[in-house]
């Protein structure tokens, strides 16, 4: 531990120990000093063997003794000269202020601000890193966890008044070097002294401060944008009085306080009007007049260079997980309806000012993403009090530490306000918060629900539910020990944790909601639950039982916000979920986070949150489909490659929904669109609006791909497209009832009793199919079977209104043979889940080039090919470190130590961008008969996704072995689903590394060890430190030397072929 560390332990636990005029009781001392900075002394780190032998080694810190002659160790403050000095200059600050009229004093209460912890950035984390959660414009290729493994978890604390301190965190990095990567983290405590406007007097402070801000110090030009957001957003006018609330709940940002004496000179931007009333709280905001009242006889002016600027500002801060620069004329012209600068994507570093600008594809402006700046901070200056109790400012901007009389000075000031809390409060050891698992998904037990916003659940894991049997299996050895004699509690309090008594000898831990005559109800804080129970059951909770959090935890149910306490949705989360162990998909980490529930139970994973939506159908407009039932004017609106036919029936609903997209057409045409109709969150099951034929249509998302490209399903056609976010808008409000409320049109069937099997479907059925039936307008069709747990209907279908003659169906015409003559090695997947496309949910193609005629189901034998490969058709290759040299890495492939794959951590956010703009290219063009051949490289669909791979061989079935040039796995796809690699996609270089862990040597790796060094590297960042490079000629078949080092820990560094030799040796010996 660095001596910097070592100081601000012994300063954080001198102002615990001041907070306290009776001393600390040695026991609980780690306790108080882990409430305030949230970690405990690492006495052994600090080089001492036990906490009282640190504490004796600091004499001027902390002085012992007694406590009523009892044995127990107390611990005081040691007081100095230097501390009585600075305890001066704090009772001095801490004095009552007061304003001019000497009736309003200054508030100085404290309170308590949350403060993300410390992480350690310089070194790969175990999620990849995404545009969301980068931080510009000083982006890294890591993306830093929202929780931290290591030390420096220190809450910072906001005073507020005169001279209130805030502390923050900086971090210090130290970059691997030598033969062992290591990267520290150091946190060093910066206060920021500041006003508050409202209650800042001039009769404070007698001398000039630096904290008085000029006019200049914040930027008018932002604040009247952002104006202009709230006007646009409260037409009917704001009191003034109201305005800095506003302003800080929607930028999280104060409002200066120079603004609200400039509101009335900014007559282009709002009205300010007084109420019968005088004075600020009788002030009125509206929107700035338009119209002849105001620009009378004055000509549109066309938008200024700074209107632009902040129509780009505000938009670009909508997309705060990047915008690709070629959407963006259309979403600026769309929103604030003006016509964007063509020059502007011509040359986008004229916007560097405003964003940064990231190149996926190097010089390429297509591919550019842009990302909003956030604003700096102005720095403010610290003052320093000088003897006679004025401030004068000294500038320190590029110091990374403190004067150390100002630390002290919050610390004592800290320690003083602690106690005086302290004193009115009654001391009852408390756990910490629960924290959030780290996974994206976690189980959990649903509990109850009241509100979708508040769903009551418990986290499954050793950590979670296996800790809290481990308690309340102690608590129930505690009680039931007849060395414990279990007493009652004699007085009952509101919030006072209480160990209650309840079925089969069990004991739950409770705090004490509300106290009757002889009842108490309490709330199960570990069961999230309340019940009324008897006076008797209550016991004292002793505090070795309160080191566990409390288990019971909330979340909110994405998609259902505006519905949270609709009966019909609780009703159904109770059938649904309730009691239940579901999978949880974290969408958002907060204090109550964001997330989806999947019940995966049964074959495929259920959507919890959807289903509850589904419960807002209104009944009266669902379709109730009868057997045997005729139904003409039937419109099919789509063909799958599986012969899955849907169909839109004339009904109440359809003409229902014709007019309410009608209405949201006039909506979004006939204003401006602002910021809060883009899609900023999307996720599974969430419904949404996008274009469809010049027209808006309703959409549920059904796949994310990275934060800007998504699949969507068309609910009232059946049709799934591919499509960026940038193109997605939310439901208007006014008319989002109403569209939950309106089930989806389209009903999916399928042809009813075909005569014979007919397996999968060849690509010259499909086709016939959809030739016939999806340019008719007049279908009709005969009921035959509803299988409502398949969501499937069994029709015959017709081309005409004439009475349902079987032999004259498409079930029967699509029998000819001819149709279901399977091509030479071709087959159709039967899966639902086919790529979409602009014709359907799959590109039909009836021919393939494929030079396999063998006929059985192994490799064709093919001969050694040499490469057919043209040099300026392949990317360039991949830098690598020289031997020595150190480089940030994601193991993707994991064989065993003497073959794994690699791929350059700072590089992965290249690879999503053109993988997203590989599945938007390939999944909006029809598919072609592509010749596939050995050793060229093609474009291939895996699990919805597009890969770029080389062909290793050409089996006898359809299938084709590829390598995945990127990740390193091979695969095998279907042949169809292999597509030409176009010119804009062979620009990033191939990422797949393929290599060999050093530092251990051995012919052939058993089974066991493999598995070993598997489990410790794949999947997982790590750190690579080069030892060799054997180059080969082209990049997929060079070969790297590496040391692996797992820098995940907070004080080791875990050397994978150390670990390997050291489970080799064991092994020999058990041998």
């Amino acid at each position: 531990m660095s001596e910097a560390e070592k100081d601000l332990v012994a300063k954080m636990l001198r102002a615990v120990l001041q907070s306290s005029k009776d001393g600390v009781a040695l026991t609980r001392l780690q306790t108080e000093y882990k409430q305030l900075t949230g970690e405990l002394i690492s006495h052994k780190q600090l080089g001492f063997p036990t906490l009282e032998s640190y504490l004796k080694s600091m004499p001027s810190v902390v002085k012992f003794g007694v406590k009523n002659g009892e044995v127990i160790t107390i611990c005081f403050a040691a007081v100095s000269n230097e501390i009585a000095h600075i305890a001066k200059l704090v009772a001095r600050q801490r004095s009552p202020k007061k304003r001019h009229n000497g009736q309003m004093l200054v508030n100085s209460q404290l309170r308590l601000k949350r403060v993300t912890p410390a992480t350690q950035v310089g070194k790969p984390k175990a999620t990849l890193r995404q545009p969301e959660y980068v931080n510009p414009p000083g982006r890294g290729g890591k993306r830093s966890t929202p929780a931290s493994r290591g030390r420096g978890n220190l809450q910072g604390v906001t005073k507020s008044g005169l001279g209130r301190e805030f502390l923050s965190e900086a971090k210090v990095h130290t970059p691997i070097g030598g033969g062992t990567p290591k990267d520290a983290s150091v946190l060093v405590m910066q206060f920021h002294f500041f006003q508050t406007p409202g209650v800042w007097s001039e009769s404070v402070d007698t001398g000039k401060s630096n904290l008085t801000t000029s006019k200049s110090s914040y930027n008018a030009e932002l604040v009247q944008s952002r104006l202009k957001e709230i006007l646009n957003k409260y037409t009917n006018g704001v009191w003034v009085s109201k305005y800095p609330q506003l302003y800080k709940k929607m930028f999280n940002e104060e409002l200066h306080q120079d603004v609200l004496k400039q509101l009335e000179t900014w007559t282009h931007i709002c009205t300010v009007e007084k109420s019968s009333g005088s004075g600020l709280a009788e002030l009125l905001l509206y929107p700035a007049k338009s119209g002849h009242a105001q620009r009378k006889g004055t000509k549109t002016q066309p938008a200024t260079d700074t209107d632009i600027k902040e129509n780009l500002i505000e938009l670009l801060q909508k997309y705060s997980s990047g915008l690709w620069a070629n959407a963006l004329p259309k979403l600026f012209e769309e929103t604030y309806k003006m016509q964007f600068p063509q020059n502007i994507l011509d040359n986008l570093d004229c916007l560097s000012e405003i964003c940064t600008v990231d190149y996926a594809v190097s010089g390429d402006r297509k591919k550019a993403i842009l990302y909003a700046k956030i604003p700096s901070p102005v720095p403010v200056t610290p003052t320093k009090i000088n003897e006679d109790g004025t401030g004068v400012g000294l500038r320190t901007p590029h110091k990374t530490c403190v004067n150390t009389d100002l630390l002290a000075l919050a610390e004592n000031e800290m320690a003083l306000i602690s106690h005086e809390f302290t004193e009115t409060c009654t001391v009852q050891p408390l756990p910490l918060p629960l924290s959030i698992p780290v996974e994206q998904f976690p189980s959990v037990l649903v509990v109850e629900l009241n509100t979708t916003d508040e769903a009551v659940i418990r986290y499954i894991g050793p950590e979670y539910s296996g800790a809290l049997e481990q308690i309340e299996d102690a608590m129930k050895e505690h009680f039931t020990n007849s060395d414990n004699p279990m007493v009652p509690l004699n007085s009952q309090s509101v919030g006072q944790l209480v160990a209650v008594s309840a079925e089969e000898d069990s004991w739950l831990r409770a705090q004490i909601v509300e106290v009757e005559a002889t009842k108490v109800k309490v709330f199960f804080v570990d069961h999230g639950f309340n019940e009324i129970v008897d006076r008797m059951k209550l016991h004292k909770l002793d505090g070795k039982f309160c080191s566990l959090p409390f288990q019971a935890a909330k979340c909110k149910l994405a998609g259902l916000e505006p519905f949270c306490k609709e009966p019909c949705v609780l009703e159904s989360f109770e059938t649904l979920a309730c009691g239940k162990i579901l999978l949880m998909e974290i969408l958002e980490r907060r204090e109550v986070p964001l997330v989806l529930l999947y019940d995966t139970s049964g074959d495929d994973d259920f959507n919890i949150n959807t289903a509850c939506l589904k419960a807002l159908h209104y009944k009266t407009l669902e379709l109730n489909l009868k057997e045997n039932g005729v139904y003409l004017n039937v419109v099919v609106t789509n063909v799958c490659s599986d012969g899955t036919i849907y169909c839109q029936v004339p009904s109440k609903g359809w003409n229902r929904l014709n007019a309410l997209l009608d209405k949201v057409e006039y909506y979004f045409n006939s204003r401006q669109i602002t910021s809060e109709y883009f899609v900023s969150l999307p996720f599974c099951g969430k419904r949404c609006l996008a274009r469809s034929r010049g027209k808006w249509a309703r959409v549920e998302i059904t796949n994310v791909h990275g934060t800007r490209v998504v699949d969507v399903m068309f609910l009232d056609t059946g049709t799934v497209a591919s499509v960026a976010v940038s193109e997605l808008r939310e439901i208007p409000s006014p008319f989002l009832q109403e569209s939950v409320s309106i089930p989806p049109q389209a009903i999916k069937c399928c042809l009813a009793d075909l005569t014979f099997n007919i397996g999968m479907w060849t690509p010259d059925a499909v086709l016939w199919l959809r030739d016939t039936v999806l340019n008719c307008s007049d279908c009709s069709i005969k009921i035959v079977k509803v299988d409502d747990s398949k969501g499937l209907v069994h029709i015959y279908l017709f081309t005409s209104k004439n009475f349902p003659n079987p032999e004259r169906s498409i079930n029967h015409k699509i029998t000819n043979a001819d149709l279901w003559k399977h091509q030479k090695d071709v087959y159709l997947s039967s899966g639902t889940h086919s790529s979409p496309s602009n014709k359907g949910d799959a590109n039909i193609t009836s021919e393939f080039e494929i030079k396999s005629p063998s006929k059985d189901h192994g490799f064709a034998p093919i001969k050694p090919v040499v490469p057919l490969f043209v040099h300026s058709e392949l990317p360039t290759r991949l830098v690598l470190p020289q031997p020595g040299e150190h480089l940030d890495v994601f193991i993707s492939v994991a064989c065993h130590p003497g073959h794994f794959v690699f791929q350059p951590w700072q590089e992965l956010y290249k690879l999503e961008v053109l993988m997203e703009e590989m599945i938007l290219y390939y999944n909006r063009t029809d598919w072609q008969s592509v010749p596939i051949e050995k050793n060229k490289i093609f474009a291939a669909q895996l699990d919805n996704k597009w890969y770029r791979v080389l062909v290793k061989g050409i089996l006898t079935n359809g299938l084709v072995s590829v390598y995945q040039l990127d990740y390193g796995r091979h695969e095998l796809v279907s042949c169809r689903k292999v597509q030409t690699l176009v010119q804009q996609f062979r620009q990033l270089p191939f990422q797949a590394v393929t290599a060999q862990l050093a530092g251990v040597k051995c012919e052939q790796w058993s089974e066991e060890t493999s598995i070993v060094f598997r489990n410790h590297v794949e999947r997982k960042p790590l750190v690579a430190q080069i030892q060799a490079v054997h180059e080969s000629m082209y990049s997929w078949d060079r070969k790297v030397v590496t040391y692996l080092v797992d820098t995940s820990l907070p004080d080791t560094d875990v050397w994978i072929h150390d670990l390997l030799t050291e489970y080799l040796v064991e092994l020999s010996k058990v041998a």
